[in-house]
């Protein structure tokens, strides 16, 4: 069988082969390259605002009818609330099973934490002060902070009174729609660096955590990697084939955006070419503008996932033995504080520490104990969180009548894609 060097899923695979190997022959080089990664997340990071506002104003605008538009954005907030849920509820029950944290050595975690802890008390996880930080101080703040929830209210608001213009708004639209054209030929550029963003990262995490040194935590990785490829096949599994098609497939689908996340462990650096591969796999493009950025701020499962089983880990290394009220009670918090979690790397384990703040029965410097293995889980819980948004985007296309079979069954590149 020929291997296409020109194929970009290809070139992204040689990418983390080459920076595993390159990790574990020459540690200390490796650790010094994760800067090519984070180059090319913040090349990703900052088409991600723009494209984000022009497809939903587009989107809202062309739609014309208003009702329909806020009936996809309240069904996609359910849904994302349930399937989340669902997901922290699935990482309690299998940290109760497994019990991945007894027996460890509390003492023998390494690692500062007080970049993550600092950061989590100066991130206000109240509910009113959630609300207030979707409303950017500015039209350019909104742009300018980095927070995708404030460039979503601004484009929803600027969607609804373009809609309201009618014909006269019709110059903006088509201004619109060939700027946003712009926006992803960038993002075709930006993705020919995606090889060297996997290496890098590999790299970086190969050469800074030596996989001799993180045997003692083997138990609590393989525990949550399996949890989310149990969710992933069954929970999401069982959605997609309620809705009439196959999970499997799906993912087949978009292997190119998993292959990139696992290179960068940011599903954020996915978003854009995910947005595009869900138009062309039957997805309306004003449902995938509205449902798959919000549901990177609402829909995050793997995160739900992991800030469960991480938080059961810590309390079940310090002997803390939580009630099943107090389980319910974790459930209940985690479910605030899992909306305050972004697909980029390390977000995850900013809001752990906030979590573990507002629920002291936990020690919060237990943290030291999983800060080795965050790197190696948080692909696991990127990836999950992609293709949990996915298959919401697609489920919620097809309970609106936004999904177009026609599209579904074309082609790309010369292979049919099939549901």
């Amino acid at each position: 069988m020929r291997i296409n060097f020109k194929s970009l899923t290809t070139q992204v695979i040689l990418g983390i082969f080459l920076g595993i190997l390159t990790g574990f022959a020459f540690p200390e080089i490796g650790s010094q390259l994760k800067v090519i990664a984070d180059i090319f997340i913040k090349l990703v990071k900052m088409v991600i605002a723009p494209i984000i506002f022009l497809t939903i104003v587009i989107g809202i605008a062309g739609m014309g009818d208003l009702k329909k538009v806020g009936k996809i954005g309240g069904k996609a907030l359910l849904y994302f609330e349930i399937v989340s849920t669902v997901a922290l509820a699935i990482g309690i029950i299998v940290s109760n099973f497994f019990k991945p944290g007894k027996g460890i050595d509390a003492e023998a975690g390494q690692g500062d934490i007080s970049q993550y802890t600092k950061a989590a008390e100066e991130t206000s996880h109240g509910f009113m002060d959630f609300l207030l930080s979707i409303i950017p101080d500015s039209f350019i703040g909104a742009f300018a902070s980095g927070e995708l929830l404030p460039v979503l209210l601004l484009a929803i608001l600027f969607g609804i009174s373009l809609a309201h213009l009618g014909s006269k708004g019709k110059p903006i639209i088509d201004f619109f729609e060939k700027v946003t054209e712009v926006f992803f030929g960038i993002v075709n550029i930006i993705m020919k660096v995606s090889p060297f963003a996997a290496f890098g990262a590999m790299a970086y995490t190969i050469g800074e955590f030596a996989l001799e040194s993180l045997v003692y935590l083997g138990k609590l990785m393989g525990s949550v990697y399996l949890t989310m490829a149990l969710f992933i096949v069954f929970v999401l599994g069982g959605i997609a084939k309620f809705y009439g098609f196959s999970i499997f497939k799906f993912i087949k689908y978009i292997k190119e955006e998993i292959l990139l996340v696992i290179g960068t462990s940011s599903s954020e650096a996915a978003l854009p070419k995910m947005m595009e591969k869900l138009e062309k796999y039957g997805c309306s493009k004003p449902v995938v503008g509205l449902v798959l950025p919000t549901g990177y701020s609402f829909n995050l499962d793997g995160t739900s996932i992991y800030l469960s089983m991480a938080a059961l880990f810590i309390a079940q290394a310090y002997g803390v033995d939580l009630t099943i009220l107090q389980q319910l009670t974790l459930l209940g918090v985690l479910m605030l504080t899992s909306k305050g979690a972004a697909g980029v790397t390390g977000s995850g384990f900013v809001t752990l520490a906030a979590t573990l703040a507002v629920f002291p029965s936990i020690p919060v410097e237990g943290m030291a104990l999983i800060l080795g293995v965050d790197r190696f889980m948080s692909e696991a819980r990127a990836i999950t969180n992609l293709i949990g948004n996915g298959v919401a985007t697609v489920v919620i296309s097809k309970t609106e009548g936004e999904f177009n079979p026609v599209q579904e069954a074309g082609t790309e590149k010369g292979k049919k894609i099939t549901a």
